[in-house]
């Protein structure tokens, strides 16, 4: 009997152009977590899906429980086991937690076509009660929260009666008490049985809950570890292949003229009464806990949604945004938190993305000069060291390291002075992260200003000049570089400090 559920050896997998597993390697143990690491385009997501049977691999054997099989489709790893959770999560809004924990596998009246309601309701509280969530069955998915949506996801996977689970940054999108729920959460599973394959960027995470971790690189396996032997140190100089000497490069610029002032900003329903200003040569932090209004503020910013009080200036003269044209055609640019949904067009190349937002400036006599385009987009490939075969790639076939850095070659190609980062670096990795904190260097450098909405505090006190912090909507406080700590930032976000002025 072999000691490990799983075995993947020598997997390879090639796509047009690119090698992007190389005889990798992977195991995995009952009642284990397991970690799998390594940079955006490393081959992580090819590998499991390759294991949850939605592609299919060139080269390789899979092994289960000691035994080879072949896996056809994700509908055959379920029937043996395998269970995959994805960042997007595969859930049906309108139906209830029920209805999407046996979707397609509804238990019947007898031989009739009719679903039997109340002995489906019954099993979908036995397979939370599993998991120990308190969760209404008959409430629709798009009621439940984010971390609630999640729980459906696991749920879901057990009713399989999965003995392999695959988390795909689990979280990425969760505060920090869901975070804890989840750890929670994944301890049960173990307690069960269950082999636990974890894929996150976030490094403190692994420390916490993983037992074992496998890196990757360029497609490739470099070694497994137990947690316990390894650094953080080591493991980044094992992903990226070299020291990263400094993971937060932060410059300090002189500042310069405000560029940007909102005055008493509000919309109904999420965020009022907001003023700040953003000066040239300067990063500003925007931070607070999720549902704070951080992004609904910066969409307000770029006329993506209507305002309701409050004045926009540029450069000391009042404008009017109201819309993203407008923002545009003011020098305003948005990297949106959701860069699959909003910041690129998946079904595009490169060069098209690359060139979306500014297609204007390419028109000749009415028709688009291609040969200045192609050029465009192989500058900005070059210059943020984009990993593509070519620019004629489409961005859904990019890592999601690859794919945001097609997103700022969008922006930086519309020149504009003001930017907003509306979590840049989520769902990344350290060295893509780093190469995008240079990248605002240069940015604050040349005279732009950046506005960064960041969950990760590290990251916030890391790269920014001043800090601002929202509570339920309002700008709770501001603090400048020195004098910023986790626990001011913490106090401000939570409203504790408007709580200790109040009494």
């Amino acid at each position: 009997m072999s000691e490990y559920v799983l075995e993947m050896r020598n997997v390879t997998k090639r796509f047009p152009g690119v090698l992007a597993l190389d005889n990798v390697q992977f195991n995995l143990r009952p009642r284990e977590v397991h970690c799998l690491v390594g940079e955006n385009g490393a081959g992580k997501s090819t590998l499991m899906k390759i294991l949850s049977g939605a592609q299919p691999m060139d080269s390789g054997d899979i092994l289960l429980s000691g035994e080879r099989v072949d896996i056809h489709s994700p509908h055959h790893a379920q029937q043996l086991g395998i269970s995959m959770i994805y960042q997007e999560f595969n859930l049906s809004p309108y139906l209830s937690v029920a209805e999407n924990i046996f979707l397609g596998r509804e238990p019947r009246i007898g031989r009739t076509p009719f679903i039997n309601w109340s002995k489906m309701y019954c099993d979908a509280r036995e397979v939370l009660g599993r998991i120990r969530v308190d969760l209404d069955v008959r409430k629709p998915v798009n009621e439940c929260s984010v971390a609630q949506q999640q729980m459906v996801e696991i749920a879901k996977a057990i009713s399989f009666n999965s003995k392999i689970i695959v988390m795909d940054e689990p979280s990425a999108t969760l505060t920090d008490h869901e975070l804890r729920a989840l750890f929670d959460l994944i301890k049960t599973l173990r307690r069960q049985d269950i082999g636990l394959i974890y894929i996150s960027h976030r490094l403190e995470e692994i420390f916490e809950i993983g037992d074992r971790l496998t890196i990757m690189r360029d497609g490739q396996y470099i070694g497994t570890n137990a947690v316990c032997d390894l650094t953080r140190d080591d493991i980044i100089r094992m992903m990226v292949g070299r020291e990263l000497k400094d993971e937060f490069p932060k410059e300090i610029m002189p500042r310069g003229a405000e560029r940007l002032r909102v005055e008493g900003l509000a919309r109904r329903g999420a965020f009022q009464d907001v003023s700040f200003s953003l000066h040239a040569g300067e990063i500003v932090g925007l931070t607070g806990l999720v549902g704070a209004g951080r992004t609904e503020v910066a969409r307000a910013v770029f006329g993506a949604d209507a305002i309701d009080a409050g004045t926009i200036a540029l450069d000391g003269k009042p404008i009017t945004v109201t819309s993203p044209r407008d923002a545009i055609r003011q020098g305003i640019g948005l990297l949106t938190e959701d860069r699959k949904g909003q910041g690129l067009v998946l079904g595009m190349t490169v060069r098209e993305n690359t060139t979306l937002a500014n297609l204007k400036s390419l028109v000749r006599i009415l028709f688009v000069d291609r040969r200045r385009e192609r050029a465009v987009a192989e500058q900005y490939v070059k210059e943020l060291q984009i990993k593509t075969p070519s620019i004629e790639q489409t961005a859904q076939n990019l890592s999601g390291g690859n794919q945001q850095k097609v997103v700022l070659a969008k922006w930086l190609f519309t020149q504009s002075k003001i930017l907003i980062f509306d979590e840049p670096t989520r769902g990344i990795d350290v060295g893509a992260k780093v190469e995008i904190y240079k990248l605002m260097n240069e940015l604050v450098r040349r005279g732009a200003c950046v506005l960064m909405i960041s969950s990760e505090l590290p990251e916030v006190l890391g790269m920014c000049d001043r800090i601002l912090v929202m509570h339920e909507g309002r700008l709770a406080g501001e603090l400048s570089r020195a004098d910023a700590t986790q626990e001011r930032i913490m106090q401000l976000a939570t409203g504790a400090e408007l709580a200790a002025a109040k009494a």
